[in-house]
């Protein structure tokens, strides 16, 4: 069979029919999936066009044997969707697809030009917005409340810690955001294609838990706020049940256009540092002091586990899976190498200003309560930080605080929910109404909220130390998919894919989290227990854990090859002893 056009290594579209079926989809991923339903006799038209191939590049990693099939009737099966078979692609070329689509993107003036050495500032400003909606999970109230703790029981000694995490996670999310950029899909849909059913259905439920725990922190922080705006009128519950509903006007910004919905997202981060500066200058912290916390690395033996549960409240995994998504909505041709290379370069550049910003937010925070709280021994956080505040700087303290913490639980619930769509769709492959999605993925987290808010009023500092935990234990389970991806150039192309010292770099990461999510589980499960059977559980627990780290950071076949000597080992060691005993 010949193939009518070669589709470039970095790529990886794929393009399957099936004859059997009368009606045909097509998934796009640009902030909802839009279905598009061809008639029947657009169908029998594209069963006469040339079908086309894959290429060896540009095949998923578990079908690697697939590629040497001549059997096309064999592949289509393979290829069908296990969990919804209703959804099949159509065989209309890529080109159309591309056109489609293109309306639902934003134009990038001069992306068909020359890159100069230079900044295009034109150029930076088409590519401004999704860097900033990435970063808001860098502030939202789980940051917040990693931050007072900071300030409150090491002064400024950890702004180091913080300021290397943000480092770090910049370093994950360009990983994620070359890896959609270059190929046109976002993790969860790689996900999907490279890793086996089960496999993909747990690292789905890791990555939706991972949402559900930062929802719960990002839904109270909002009904913290509006409960400490009200005088204490509007009780928690209350404030829960209004940040649910006040998510839907998501949709609402959504219909005016991407670029209303970032300009709204980014008004908010600039209410959160008006108001954390305005905390600062209030408070006066030592300066000389700020800037050696940021550049001497130092840490006492006490402050230990604040320093690691920075690190999971500063990188979310599920931000890794939002960011390869939202830099879809430029408009670029994937089949020219210059213009992925000025995508990629204008991406980095300002996801590097957007984080640069996240970071002096949370260090104006940390400072604050550093200068302010540094010795009280007294446990505090978000929802006894109004009340320090006004005992300490007056009541237009406490309320600025909580505009602050509204404005920051507010875009991180809307951006949660961005991240709880792409997830779902690229997992499940779900095709569903935009409201129905908003509220599967709202109910998901509203409903542990509101239990929390009735139940754990009285403990919700010591909730979020929890969920920061939750976070950096579901972190791997982002990292090591993205860095899989961006390492292969079946899916990269040998142009876009990672440098090997990028991969020793990412590796090395990736065995500091782990390393990290062993001590913060052990030194909390001791808090609790240090029975026996907790230290059983824990030891299971952390065992296949690691095993499935491992699993997803080889993928299905080196798995499967890997698994295949063990065995042969072990029955070779069998049969020799049996032949020694005979």
């Amino acid at each position: 069979m010949e193939c009518s056009k070669t589709i470039p290594k970095y790529q990886n579209n794929q393009n399957k029919t099936n004859k059997n079926s009368h009606e045909a989809s097509i998934i796009l991923t640009e902030f909802e999936l839009i279905e598009l339903n061809t008639e029947k006799k657009e169908i029998e038209n594209n069963k006469n066009m040339t079908p086309r191939i894959e290429s060896e590049e540009t095949a998923p990693l578990v079908n690697k044997n697939d590629n040497n099939n001549n059997n096309n009737n064999n592949n289509n099966n393979n290829n069908v969707d296990e969990e919804n078979p209703l959804i099949i692609e159509s065989g209309i070329p890529i080109e159309d697809l591309e056109q489609k689509n293109k309306s639902y993107l934003i134009k990038v003036p001069n992306i068909d030009k020359p890159d100069s050495k230079w900044i295009n500032f034109k150029t930076l400003w088409a590519f401004t917005g999704p860097g900033f909606l990435m970063s808001i999970a860098y502030l939202d109230p789980g940051n917040l409340e990693s931050d007072i703790q900071a300030g409150a029981m090491a002064g400024y000694q950890l702004l180091w810690v913080l300021f290397w995490s943000t480092v770090i996670g910049f370093w994950l999310q360009m990983l994620a955001s070359r890896l959609g950029v270059v190929t046109g899909k976002h993790l969860a849909e790689h996900c999907r294609e490279q890793y086996p059913k089960a496999p993909r259905l747990l690292l789905w439920l890791m990555t939706e838990l991972a949402i559900i725990g930062s929802d719960i922190q990002e839904v109270i922080g909002t009904a913290i706020a509006l409960q400490i705006l009200s005088n204490g009128h509007i009780p928690l519950w209350a404030g829960v049940l209004f940040t649910a509903a006040d998510t839907f006007t998501f949709l609402f910004l959504e219909k005016y256009g991407i670029r209303k919905l970032e300009a709204f997202f980014c008004s908010l981060i600039a209410i959160m540092a008006i108001s954390f500066g305005v905390e600062y200058v209030i408070s006066k912290p030592d300066q000389i002091e700020v800037v050696k916390g940021v550049f001497i690395p130092l840490c006492s033996k006490n402050n230990i586990s604040q320093a690691v549960g920075i690190l999971g409240a500063v990188v979310m995994p599920h931000n890794i899976y939002l960011h390869s998504a939202l830099v879809q909505s430029r408009e670029i041709d994937r089949k020219s190498e210059a213009q992925v290379k000025i995508a990629n370069k204008y991406n980095r550049l300002e996801s590097a200003f957007a984080l640069i910003i996240s970071f002096i937010i949370n260090l104006l925070l940390v400072s604050v309560f550093a200068k302010g709280f540094y010795g009280d021994t007294t446990e505090i956080g978000l929802s006894s930080a109004a009340d320090f505040l006004m005992d300490k700087y007056g009541k237009v303290a406490k309320y600025i605080w909580a505009i602050g913490l509204f404005s920051a639980g507010q875009c991180s619930t809307m951006t949660g929910t961005y991240s709880g769509q792409f997830v779902m769709e690229g997992f499940l492959k779900l095709k569903i109404a935009p409201w129905k999605r908003l509220l599967i993925t709202r109910c998901t987290a509203i409903v542990p909220a509101m239990v929390v808010a009735i139940l754990s009023t009285s403990h919700l500092d010591s909730l979020d130390q929890w969920l920061n935990i939750l976070q950096s234990i579901q972190l791997p389970f982002a990292v090591v998919p993205v860095l899989l991806f961006t390492s292969s150039e079946k899916i990269m192309g040998s142009k876009f894919k990672n440098h090997w010292l990028n991969n020793q770099f990412v590796r090395f990461l990736s065995l500091l989290i782990i390393a990290i999510n062993i001590y913060l589980i052990i030194t909390f499960s001791m808090q609790i227990s240090e029975s026996a059977w907790m230290i059983s559980i824990v030891s299971i627990s952390f065992f296949f854990y690691f095993i499935f780290i491992v699993y997803l950071s080889i993928g299905q076949e080196n798995f499967n090859s890997i698994t295949k000597k063990i065995k042969n080992l072990f029955n070779n060691s069998n049969q020799n002893y049996n032949n020694i005993n005979y």
